[in-house]
């Protein structure tokens, strides 16, 4: 059932997550104001984004796909290349020196950490593209020729694949080999097509009088 809610801003950052909750939100037929802010996780209870502003309330996060969140998290912050062409320059973008080189090594220090603890520090990239594969199948198999993951009505689960999905197949890596393996099933690629025609286009009104932050597009 959707939350019967009034809200009144959502503050996102550019991340899978940020992008399951708008979708859920939006499903859900939500009224939403998208608010994109370089301090967002400082402004968070929890340290992480999304998070909700409701009234008074503050919630944060939605709880992520596992796999999903630590191949990314891997590939963005464990892989050198793409550690030094695109996550540090983008994650430090918004600051200015000394405290944008500061930050962007505080961040791969935190996820190396991380991903030592979960057992992933030991990992290449070969294995990380082989767990994506499996959980894509997976996911693949599950959702089989319907629209979405429970037949007819999309849940919090479509939004949540939706968002992980969405963000490998358009988020810039030094390789294409991760969001190949997403295209490798079509299904999945119609799903996520589905979801952006259905809740993140406005073809009466437009996108931009509702708020939407969704970035690139499939289409």
């Amino acid at each position: 059932m959707p939350p019967c809610i009034s809200l009144s801003e959502i503050l996102l950052s550019d991340c899978a997550s940020s992008l399951a909750v708008q979708a859920y939100l939006r499903m859900c037929n939500l009224p939403v104001q998208v608010s994109c802010r370089p301090n967002a996780e400082y402004m968070s209870p929890s340290g992480k984004v999304p998070f909700v502003h409701v009234g008074n309330q503050v919630v944060s996060e939605l709880g992520p796909i596992v796999q999903f969140t630590k191949a990314k998290l891997y590939i963005q912050w464990c892989d050198d290349n793409t550690v030094a062409e695109i996550s540090r320059p983008r994650y430090s973008s918004p600051y200015s020196w000394p405290l944008n080189h500061i930050l962007a090594y505080q961040k791969q220090w935190e996820v190396r950490r991380k991903m030592t603890a979960v057992g992933w520090a030991g990992k290449n990239l070969e294995q990380v593209y082989e767990d994506v594969s499996q959980c894509c199948q997976a996911l693949s198999q599950r959702l089989g020729t319907q629209p979405y993951f429970f037949n007819k009505q999309p849940t919090e689960l479509d939004a949540l694949v939706f968002g992980h999905l969405f963000t490998i197949l358009t988020t810039r890596l030094t390789s294409d080999e991760l969001s190949e393996k997403v295209k490798s099933y079509s299904n999945l690629l119609a799903f996520c097509r589905r979801i952006e025609q259905s809740y993140f286009e406005d073809s009466q009104a437009g996108s931009s009088s509702r708020g939407y932050s969704k970035g690139p597009s499939l289409f």
